[in-house]
């Protein structure tokens, strides 16, 4: 019988924003399997270190990190065939993921891959999204209002079009793009209506009105939230 492959979503960096699902899984399966960057350190283990029982076989889904709109498929072949061969001997797998794993998750490249020969179950996390909200005090939509999530990597002239009119916006992965953003928002006149939020729930986070935020770069674990309401968040 084959095991089961869990898409874990441990949350967006704080260890307590775990699910009770997610935690109970992850202390009874017999593998892990994480991203990390080539030669670094995986983020996501760290958020799930101080729930590990120990003592389980660790797959490390060693990635480039590498611009662009696909990721390296044999990367990620060469993995889904390791993970696949801990399944077939009936070996269940938690797969963890940053925050939820079907947002904007590195997860999906493996899911894809598994699912057709597999169990696999996804179990949802605490987004990056809800816990920049959270850590700005900023509630994102209400009522009728359209949500806009967009990635700053986007062109100028195309992030501009995705933000003109939408009541409320995420911009993520902002880091080397965040002189981009801030001239696209000035434009629409949106700068004092946006909110900065780097490391939410994690060490060293940073909150504050996106015109106070002198930084010519951001890191990568950043976002911008905007209102089109008027109010200063």
């Amino acid at each position: 019988m084959s095991g089961t492959a869990f898409g874990l979503g441990v949350g967006p960096g704080d260890p307590d924003l775990i699910t009770v699902k997610a935690l109970a899984i992850l202390k009874r399966v017999p593998v892990i399997a994480y991203p990390a960057p080539d030669g670094g350190d995986s983020l996501v283990r760290a958020i799930a270190a101080p729930h590990l029982p120990g003592g389980q076989t660790e797959i490390v889904v060693s990635t480039p990190m590498v611009a662009g709109c696909h990721p390296a498929h044999d990367v990620y072949d060469r993995y889904a065939d390791e993970i696949s061969a801990h399944l077939s001997d009936g070996r269940d797998v938690a797969i963890l993921c940053e925050g939820d794993p079907f947002f904007y998750g590195s997860f999906m490249y493996l899911f894809e891959r598994l699912a057709g020969t597999h169990p696999v179950q996804v179990v949802p996390g605490v987004s990056s999204l809800g816990a920049c909200a959270a850590a700005a005090g900023m509630p994102l939509v209400s009522r009728q209002d359209v949500l806009a999530i967009v990635p700053a990597p986007l062109g100028e002239a195309e992030l501009e079009a995705r933000l003109r009119d939408v009541p409320a916006a995420a911009v993520m992965k902002v880091g080397r793009h965040l002189d981009k953003v801030r001239r696209v928002l000035s434009r629409l006149g949106l700068v004092d209506c946006a909110r900065y939020v780097e490391r939410a729930t994690m060490a060293g986070e940073r909150v504050l009105p996106l015109d106070a935020m002198d930084d010519a770069e951001a890191p990568y674990f950043s976002m911008i939230l905007v209102r089109r309401d008027g109010a200063r968040p």
